[in-house]
C-alpha cells in the first residue's frame, strides 16, 4: 500500500528528533527525522525549538517522499517498528 501523510505529533529537543506519522490505509506508521537532517535540507541557519512545526511544514513533501521510500524498502527501526530519517537518507 502507498503511505499517505499523517500527523506531525512534536519537536524532542532533547533526542533531537521531530516525530511525525504516515499512514498506511488505517495503520499509523510512527515516523522520527533528526533535527540535523531538516536542517541540513534547509542549509540555512539552524532552527530555533519554538520553529521546528514551521520547519516540517516547510520540508514535509521531501521528508514524507523519503520515508515512503524506507517504508517500501522495509527499513523500520525501533519498538515499535517506524521509520527514522536522518541526513545520509537525502545524500545522493
Amino acid at each position: 500500500m502507498t503511505l499517505t501523510s499523517g500527523r506531525f505529533i512534536g519537536h524532542e529537543q532533547d533526542r533531537g528528533i521531530v516525530q511525525f506519522s504516515m499512514q498506511d490505509g488505517p495503520k499509523e506508521v510512527p515516523c522520527a527525522i533528526s533535527t540535523s537532517a531538516m536542517d541540513d535540507l534547509e542549509r540555512g541557519p539552524k532552527a530555533r525549538h519554538n520553529e521546528r512545526e514551521a520547519q516540517f511544514t516547510r520540508l514535509r513533501d521531501r521528508i514524507e517522499a523519503q520515508a515512503a521510500s524506507k517504508y517500501r524498502a522495509t527499513e523500520f527501526e525501533g519498538t515499535p517498528p517506524g521509520i527514522v530519517l536522518r541526513s545520509i537518507d537525502f545524500r545522493g
